[in-house]
């Protein structure tokens, strides 16, 4: 008898229009977001990933937070990824800046938040290279 649970399998489709322009969503969904190498009509591959990484992450922060009763009202994040001057520029350091707001939020929990939310929980960040380094940074309101 086999007790383990089903592995969880994303699936999605990724479409050419024209150019470097690309639609990428779920499988079987109508929703799409725009990727676009050149940045004129969305955000490139990369950018594409630190959108992934800001928003993975901050999904935990808000939910810790909501946890504690000290629920997040506003909260935005600035990704900074460099990358090498090589072919392929792969990201070689991101920096999270999180500005975040919120009635009782206190400084040691939005930041313990966030190290677990980038250190344990975001899935998007451990499925990147581990040795690159992810640092953050919070502005608290």
């Amino acid at each position: 008898m086999n007790t383990e649970a089903p592995k969880k399998v994303n699936k999605v489709v990724v479409r050419w229009d024209g150019g470097h322009r690309f639609d990428g969503s779920r499988l079987g969904s109508e929703k799409s977001i725009r990727i676009d190498a050149d940045a004129v009509t969305g955000p490139g591959p990369v950018d594409t990933l630190l959108c992934a990484l800001a928003s993975c992450t901050s999904v935990d922060v808000v939910d810790i937070l909501e946890k504690r009763r000290t629920p997040v009202q506003g909260l935005t994040v600035e990704v900074t990824g460099e990358r090498a001057n090589a072919t392929p520029a792969r990201l070689t350091r991101v920096i999270l800046t999180y500005r975040m707001r919120g009635v009782g939020i206190e400084r040691v929990h939005a930041e313990r938040a966030i190290e677990l939310a980038v250190t344990k929980y975001c899935s998007v960040r451990d499925s990147l290279d581990p040795n690159l380094p992810v640092e953050w940074v919070l502005e608290l309101a």
